[in-house]
């Protein structure tokens, strides 16, 4: 399983088998905190199968969704290099089971394995790129091209489809492309109709390209 995360994808089943040790496996059932933002844990959480969200959120109860990621991704790596807080809060929007490596299990595995730091050093400069991309589109296009943008991004090749899972609300698209949720459910509404998506049990399915405008 753990060759199937991006950070460990070039490692000898020998160093694979390092880390294997380190890593405790925890279920975490459907709309659970793993992580809240302020927190001074210092783990790495590799998702082996579920979903999260990441948030943030205010004293009023107000939250802005930026991300779901699912099985293979992981999360937790800034807190390793810094021991800074968690910048952000992470909740479970389905059951999720989590390896969790502590911070000094991993530095065992970085000291013998320089490998790891240096795609984790890639990882980061390629999550730097990811957010300079999400500020440019949230700043230089319209609600139409973040929405689209947003279901191209999150889509997953299922059996030939492309897949959304997890049924995403328009109330949690709305907040993550800084949109209202009227406007939101219009665009989605008329995707559908136009044939371009359909919406059902396991998540929103993208039928064909999207047009250029709306």
């Amino acid at each position: 399983m753990l060759e199937e995360f991006r950070l460990f994808e070039d490692l000898s089943e020998a160093e694979l088998g390092q880390i294997r040790q380190q890593a405790v496996s925890r279920t975490f059932p459907k709309n659970t905190v793993i992580v809240s933002e302020g927190d001074d844990t210092t783990s790495l959480y590799l998702i082996e199968s579920g979903r999260v969200k990441f948030f943030l959120g205010d004293e009023e109860g107000r939250e802005v969704i930026l991300n779901f990621q699912g099985a293979g991704a992981y999360f937790g790596e800034l807190a390793l290099l810094d021991s800074s807080p968690r910048s952000v809060s992470v909740m479970t929007v389905e059951p999720t089971t989590l390896l969790v490596v502590s911070r000094e299990d991993f530095f065992a595995c970085l000291r013998s394995n320089p490998e790891i730091a240096l795609k984790l050093l890639g990882h980061l400069a390629g999550r730097l790129r990811e957010l300079s991309d999400e500020v440019r589109a949230l700043a230089l296009t319209d609600v139409y091209s973040r929405v689209t943008r947003l279901l191209e991004r999150h889509a997953e090749e299922r059996d030939g489809e492309r897949l959304v899972p997890g049924r995403m609300t328009h109330q949690q698209i709305s907040q993550m492309v800084g949109s209202s949720r009227e406007m939101v459910s219009r665009i989605m509404k008329e995707l559908v109709a136009g044939g371009y998506l359909s919406v059902d049990s396991e998540g929103i399915r993208l039928l064909k390209p999207f047009p250029k405008g709306w």
